[in-house]
């Protein structure tokens, strides 16, 4: 899964499996990690605390490593402000910023870290994936499946997602 090293790498979060039979334990890691529908993002660090919940919901969620790419196209696309509006370049200069590539480009560096800024819905409510999931949504990654942990692929999800 994640290296033993002190490097932080930003990582994606996307549920794609219901609840409604889910112990309680995985509906409280999932409402810690802000994913409360399908189809929600969150944009994290692999700090051990986070890694642990991931793998405590792994059967319902997926995620891997972002790109800079990626990053850039959820919060210029998905991003919103807390009252549901598009976030914007001013925004981003407002809380120190010079636009939204540069906030994008921090968030990937995890020298902010996305969920904590002011004023900002901390998830990305993305469609399903264009021309839907290539495995089942009950099998993990490895098994050509859709669960768990998928390392640099989560990318081109997310940006079928977006």
């Amino acid at each position: 899964m994640a290296r033993k090293s002190n490097e932080r790498k930003c990582i994606v979060a996307v549920r794609i499996r219901g609840v409604i039979s889910a112990p309680r334990e995985v509906r409280e890691t999932l409402q810690m990690l802000n994913l409360k529908r399908n189809n929600y993002a969150v944009l994290i660090d692999n700090r051990p605390s986070f890694l642990g919940m991931l793998k405590t919901a792994q059967n319902f969620i997926t995620w891997g490593e972002a790109s800079e790419e990626a990053v850039k196209l959820l919060i210029k696309e998905r991003g919103r402000l807390a009252g549901g509006k598009k976030l914007t370049d001013e925004y981003a200069q407002k809380i120190g910023y010079k636009s939204l590539e540069e906030l994008a480009l921090a968030v990937f560096k995890c020298q902010t870290e996305y969920w904590k800024l002011p004023n900002i819905q901390p998830v990305f409510k993305l469609h399903p994936p264009s021309k839907g999931f290539k495995g089942k949504i009950k099998k993990s990654y490895r098994m050509g499946g859709e669960l768990g942990y998928r390392g640099e692929k989560i990318n081109e999800l997310i940006k079928r997602m977006v």
